[in-house]
């Protein structure tokens, strides 16, 4: 007979993590883990105010289908227990751990991958004054990917230039999070084109981006929280470029593959992201990585401290999980 548990882990930041909707100081992430019989299956998930969400809405969530999940149900019968977000990511990722544990294989081989390997992931600065982010930006300009948090209501031009005199060679991935309007969007994103910026991410309110399809896009444009599952994708052709793929949005790795694919058939660029939260988190996104052009899987270097057996990261490289920490 399965046993759940279902825990609530708080991970202290090495420092403040600030984004256009403000700033934090520790990562509350809620783990899921499934016993059955010797094996143990593990997930993780981080609640998102900006979605609603809280640790003890998820954690009641994640309770609220024990019953069922105690008496064997997979990771079917969970697409239509639980809505997409957090709570059912966690639970899912538990799952596809349980699941290759059961088989004595990995999930990397349950989802064909072969051998997976290390990738490059990107680095966040996070939103300050442009002195600070140039200060912030100097001490880890050798990584091949910064992504730089503006979106304060002036001084995001000031922002991205001097990041870009701190790091000329990063590829940058500039993201507002939603904190552009329609009348500064077209000025900034010629900044971002003028220094350079591979890709903008998210710069005006979900709901609030037509002007998108309508305006010239300098610098390719990727969509967060605009999209959350494959459902959507849809409605962004011509509005956005690349979509950026977050388990905590899709509700797990089960729907995170089909919004991989449907975001091939229509033509995006992806973007593996995370919410800040600690290797557990990350490890089924490396997986999804494999086959994404940018990589946004850096919250364990947010961290004072991560899990033990957590993944590695080799200056911008992160490595594959080991059986230790998922999958």
């Amino acid at each position: 007979m399965r046993r759940l548990s279902v825990t609530v882990d708080r991970f202290p930041l090495a420092r403040r993590f600030t984004i256009a909707r403000g700033s934090k100081t520790e990562a509350a992430v809620v783990t899921c883990t499934i016993e059955d019989g010797s094996l143990r299956g593990r997930g993780e998930c981080v609640p998102y105010a900006r979605y609603g969400e809280s640790v003890e809405t998820v954690c009641a969530a994640i309770e609220g289908v024990r019953a069922t999940l105690e008496a064997g149900a997979d990771r079917a019968a969970l697409q239509s227990l639980l809505p997409a977000g957090a709570a059912r990511n966690a639970v899912d990722c538990a799952l596809w751990d349980l699941e290759a544990k059961s088989a004595g294989t990995s999930v990397a081989r349950l989802l064909g991958i072969g051998t997976p390997h290390p990738i490059d992931t990107a680095f966040t600065i996070s939103l300050d004054t442009p002195e600070e982010m140039n200060r912030a930006t100097a001490a880890v300009a050798n990584r091949t990917v910064l992504k730089v948090k503006v979106g304060g209501p002036e001084g995001d031009a000031e922002r991205m230039r001097a990041v870009r005199a701190a790091a000329p060679s990063a590829r940058l991935i500039i993201d507002a999070n939603e904190g552009w309007r329609p009348e500064t969007i077209r000025d900034h994103m010629l900044v971002a084109a003028s220094i350079g910026a591979f890709v903008v991410e998210q710069p005006l309110p979900a709901g609030q981006d037509e002007i998108l399809a309508r305006m010239p896009r300098p610098v390719p444009v990727c969509a967060d929280e605009s999209v959350h599952g494959s459902d959507d994708l849809a409605a962004l052709v011509g509005r956005y470029d690349y979509v950026n793929l977050k388990l905590d949005k899709t509700g797990g790795l089960t729907e995170g593959l089909r919004f991989l694919a449907e975001a091939r058939r229509l033509g995006f660029g992806v973007m593996a992201g995370c919410m800040v939260g600690s290797s557990l988190g990350m490890a089924p996104a490396v997986l999804l990585a494999q086959d994404a052009e940018l990589c946004d899987l850096d919250g364990p270097l947010l961290l004072a401290e991560d899990r033990p057996d957590g993944l590695r990261y080799d200056g911008s490289t992160v490595g594959v999980p080991q059986a230790a920490l998922w999958g």
